[in-house]
């Protein structure tokens, strides 16, 4: 049986996380103790009708009952059961927005004066290894519900105790840096397809302005050292168990230059068999 962890920030999107595990077949529960997970674990290993996957939504409504998560989930292993554990991060100021068009109240909120930006810091602080110890991370930040529904999919309708599945995450630095990518690499130093009028308003997964990026010199050096440097990475992060790897591949705008590269990169890497995905933040925007 595949346990998977969901936990996070208030408001970082846990609920729409939820729904979608439960799309694709998970049997999921909402604001579990901690303290009962591993009774919970057991009731299912020893079920008539046994489950196969579940996610549990763990988080800091359960105030500082939060803290025994880890024992709970150590005695999950040595009842012969794995997890997987993943987190939604959020910026604050998103959060403190969030918060204020939906009107709902921060579940730490009330110990902390009312003051949901206090409660954000006071929660972050509660989470932190959680944050440190997550198999996967994403950030929610700048993804739409459609964009998060999507990467918990791709991420998890598979095996959840399968191998390393690598993300290649397209983005634009002026809609902010992707804090839940591993590797970083900034292409404004190509050529940029945006000053070509007649490529302005067209994306890097169209064929002009593929050509306009890949067909140059300085574009196959990149991609030459790039590949060579993810080859030689991706088994050393397989060999430490790393569960998630984000490669994040950042232009200007996100639109042009960072979506052809990360596109070629997933292909690069998929040819090898690596399990990969390519999501692109910002194409839209």
């Amino acid at each position: 049986m595949e346990f998977v962890i969901v936990t996070g920030l208030s408001g970082a999107g846990k609920s729409r996380a939820v729904d979608a595990l439960e799309d694709i077949g998970f049997y999921c529960v909402d604001n579990m103790p901690p303290g009962l997970l591993s009774k919970f674990a057991e009731l299912c290993l020893h079920s008539q009708e046994k489950l196969s996957r579940v996610a549990l939504v763990i988080d800091s409504r359960g105030g500082h009952l939060f803290r025994g998560l880890f024992d709970e989930l150590d005695a999950l292993r040595e009842q012969g059961g794995s997890y997987k554990l993943l987190f939604l991060e959020c910026e604050d100021q998103v959060l403190a927005r969030r918060y204020k068009e939906t009107r709902r109240k921060h579940p730490l909120a009330a110990e902390n004066g009312g003051s949901v930006a206090r409660a954000i810091e006071a929660e972050r602080r509660l989470l932190r290894v959680a944050s440190e110890r997550a198999d996967y991370r994403i950030d929610t930040s700048q993804l739409s519900p459609a964009q998060l529904r999507e990467r918990i999919t791709q991420l998890f309708a598979g095996d959840v105790s399968g191998a390393l599945m690598v993300q290649c995450l397209s983005f634009g630095f002026k809609f902010g840096y992707p804090s839940e990518a591993d590797i970083v690499m900034d292409v404004r130093c190509l050529a940029n397809p945006y000053y070509v009028d007649e490529l302005r308003e067209r994306t890097g997964l169209e064929s002009g302005v593929r050509e306009y990026v890949l067909e140059r010199e300085e574009t196959h050096e990149f991609q030459r050292r790039l590949y060579a440097l993810i080859d030689y990475l991706l088994p050393l992060y397989r060999n430490e168990g790393k569960s998630q790897l984000v490669i994040a591949i950042g232009c200007t705008g996100g639109r042009h230059r960072s979506v052809c590269l990360a596109e070629e990169l997933a292909s690069h890497i998929g040819d090898s068999g690596q399990r990969v995905t390519v999501n692109h933040r910002d194409i839209q925007k």
